[in-house]
């Protein structure tokens, strides 16, 4: 029988098992009121706001068999025990709840008896496959960005997606340049993985490194500095991990559904359009989700048509998974993004002066995929709690060369290919204070250049071993600690071989000094073996010498975080240090080129949140040093970018009788002339302040449509965003790329 998404979205969430196979990693589940948790739950379904409740808790839910769970339930945002949650979340529904034991909670329809225990059914699992050892595991440094943030930033690319986080950095204007900084580490110096894949994306220093579209995704994890040893290989400065939807998302049991999603940006007069269909059947479950986007040159706030920012992109995922009766979980995935059109000539700039003469445009396509097995429990028994993962992942870049004296004539299309056949199997140990997981991994990375005269190639291969300890040793104590140990083979474009090994360690944990104030902190040392090359900086006749030195890094970070009813308040302090990043160049003789690269700073933060709404505000210092000099976007290419103090404020108030959500957000970047020189004037960063500002309504008469007006931009800031590269140059050597100026947004979404 088809089930439509309007009762679908009702019963996604609340489908609940068992608390740790819900969000691998996350604490182990206590009915305890000195037990703080920390959630992000907006005013929604009450059905998916209990969703939400169970993966920031890992509480079992489980519910009466005859009556439903309607209404919409109170934002919970903050720290609080599990039962003032729950508590907030089922305010006004006249239903009831107990703790049937440490990690259950039964919910009671009106009149029903305390403790009916026979007369309950427990509902269906809530999946997180593909995320569930990469969501909520609580490190000290982690950044989450939910499915309710995704939503309510309703973005369409990289930057729109981390919009607000005053942590994460995202230069340039166009997707196919956008490069994310965390606390000013490039991610091509953090583990990313989609779906748990790892993801090898260097392709080409004006290029992106990972461009996805926000449409497919459910939630993000940032683990700034200090990551666990199971986020994955070369975490020298973090871990980033995608989270893409499933169908299990959307239905709670069998039928189908869908939805349809536009957005009109009238500046360029840029129409993106999103349709998704999924279903479950049996066991079986499909998801697919499409994405298209076309449209002009956007116009900066000085009025000028920013040449090379039309928009051509066509991005989709296609899933299909099958759970037995058992448990047992199979599911393959296949995700793929596109953008093709005419760029400007270096696509992170719009002009870069020098001695050659070159056209203004050339076409560039970039092209990521990213295909995954996975195999897991959902009904895992003891200590077997078991994870299998093998991945394909794949980006290449296409850009047309000229020759002639002025550089001006079509000659051939170069390509750079970067891929990477990785994979792992592990395994949860469920203890009585918390839990280890212990695995294994592999990958097979390559970097090749294809010219019209030449090819060449870098390779690694790497085998790793991990365990990664949460537990929770002492009532107010919240400890983590891992090991990792890899061996890794270097093969170089002219046959030069090398290989090394290392360790890797991390530490890190919380500590209740009072009921309202936490102190945090946490270490990690990390090595990454050799890093491949950019592709086109690849030369066959470069000299390796004794080889490239393998990276490390240390990462530090401490804080405090206190909170009292509704309001949270946190601060704190990182550094990270990398020793002997390479960064190679063409020339014969830079295939060793590497830096010390080190960033440090402090934030602080605090969030207020009410029945029907939030206010967060965030700021952060970032100072970066290259070989101990102030970091520049130039040498600093796949390290660093100078960011300097960032203030982000978002607010957002639900009017839940009308249906109306209203909300908006500001960043303030302040001045930053930690680079300038009187004698030449390059080096001076200017500020810049930018409002957003959105207003969105569900139709009384249908309640599936959602309609939504947005302002970007509102008061056409004229400015160059922090971590695009050249914006310390100087008009005269390099002119960035500025942002887009005011625009007006109409979006439309349809659930069916």
């Amino acid at each position: 029988m088809r089930k439509f998404t309007s009762a679908a979205v009702l019963r996604c969430g609340v489908s609940i098992c068992s608390v740790t196979l819900l969000v691998a990693g996350a604490h182990e589940a206590w009915a305890r009121d000195d037990i703080a948790y920390s959630f992000s739950i907006s005013a929604k379904p009450r059905l998916s706001a209990l969703a939400d409740f169970t993966a920031a808790t890992g509480i079992q839910v489980v519910r009466p068999d005859a009556g439903a769970i309607r209404g919409i339930s109170r934002a919970v945002s903050g720290r609080y025990s599990a039962e003032t949650a729950l508590r907030e979340i089922l305010a006004g529904s006249n239903l009831g709840y107990h703790f049937t034991g440490p990690r259950t909670v039964a919910i009671e329809a009106p009149g029903a008896p305390a403790g009916y225990g026979a007369d309950v059914v427990t509902l269906d699992t809530i999946s997180v496959t593909g995320g569930a050892q990469d969501i909520g595991r609580g490190g000290v440094s982690e950044i989450n960005i939910t499915r309710a943030d995704i939503e309510r930033r309703n973005a369409t690319d990289v930057k729109g997606l981390f919009r607000g986080e005053a942590g994460i950095t995202v230069g340039s204007p166009l997707p196919m340049s956008q490069k994310v900084y965390v606390h000013g580490i490039e991610e091509t110096n953090l583990a990313v993985s989609i779906d748990g894949a790892r993801q090898n994306n260097k392709v080409f220093h004006h290029n992106a490194t990972t461009m996805i579209d926000p449409n497919l995704l459910k939630a993000v994890r940032i683990d700034a500095g200090v990551a666990p040893v199971d986020s994955g290989a070369g975490a020298l400065a973090g871990a980033i991990a995608y989270v893409t939807k499933d169908a299990r998302d959307f239905l709670s049991e069998d039928g189908f559904g869908g939805s349809l999603k536009s957005i009109f940006n009238f500046n360029g007069h840029v129409s993106t359009n999103n349709l998704t269909g999924y279903s479950r059947q049996g066991g079986f479950e499909t998801l697919g989700s499409l994405t298209y986007g076309r449209g002009n040159e956007f116009r900066a706030g000085n009025g000028q048509e920013v040449l090379g920012t039309a928009t051509n992109f066509l991005s989709g995922i296609g899933k299909v998974a099958y759970q037995g009766i058992e448990g047992q979980r199979f599911a393959i995935s296949h995700e793929q993004m596109r953008d093709d059109a005419i760029r400007p000539f270096r696509a992170n700039a719009a002009q870069i002066v020098d001695n050659r003469s070159t056209p203004l445009l050339r076409p560039y396509t970039l092209d990521r995929q990213n295909t995954v097995f996975t195999y897991t429990d959902a009904s895992p028994e003891g200590w077997w709690d078991p994870k299998f993962v093998l991945a394909y992942t794949r980006s290449k870049v296409a850009v047309d060369q000229y020759s002639g004296a002025t550089i001006d004539t079509y000659s051939y299309t170069s390509e750079g290919i970067t891929d990477s056949f990785n994979g792992k199997l592990e395994n949860k140990f469920a203890l009585p204070i918390g839990n280890i997981v212990a695995g294994l991994d592999f990958y097979r990375d390559r970097a090749e250049y294809l010219d019209k005269s030449y090819r060449s190639a870098e390779r690694a291969s790497n085998f790793g071993a991990y365990a990664q300890a949460r537990l929770r040793p002492w009532v107010r104590t919240r400890l983590s600690f891992g090991l990792r140990g890899e061996h890794q083979n270097f093969e170089g474009v002219n046959g030069f071989r090398s290989s090394g090994q290392g360790l890797s360690g991390n530490v890190s944990g919380e500590y209740d000094l009072t009921s309202f104030l936490i102190a945090k902190a946490g270490f990690s040392h990390v090595w990454a073996g050799i890093p491949l090359a950019e592709n086109y900086a690849q030369n066959p006749a470069w000299n390796y010498g004794a080889g490239p030195k393998s990276v490390t890094s240390n990462n530090y970070t401490t804080g405090l975080v206190a909170h009292y009813g509704s309001l949270q308040v946190e601060g704190g302090v990182f550094r990270t240090q990398i020793n002997d990043a390479r960064v190679p160049l063409w020339a014969p003789d830079m295939a060793l080129r590497a830096f010390n690269l080190q960033t440090q700073g402090f934030q602080a933060g605090g969030t207020y949140n009410w029945a029907d709404g939030f206010v967060r505000v965030r700021f952060i210092r970032i100072d970066a040093e290259i070989d101990g000099r102030p970091a520049d976007s130039y040498v600093g290419r796949y390290l660093t970018a100078p960011i300097g103090d960032v203030l982000t404020f978002q607010a957002v108030h639900t009017i839940a009788p009308w249906k109306l959500t209203v909300g908006g957000d500001v960043e303030i970047v302040f001045d930053n002339n930690t680079l300038f020189n009187p004698a030449t004037g390059i080096g001076r960063l200017e500020g810049y302040q930018v409002l957003n500002a959105f207003i969105e309504h569900r139709s009384f008469y249908l309640p599936t449509l959602t309609m939504r007006g947005e302002i970007r931009n509102l008061f056409n800031a004229t400015y160059t965003a922090r971590g695009t590269y050249g914006l310390e140059f100087g008009t005269g050597l390099v002119r960035p790329l500025y942002e887009s100026g005011r625009s007006f947004l109409a979006s439309l979404r349809l659930d069916f």
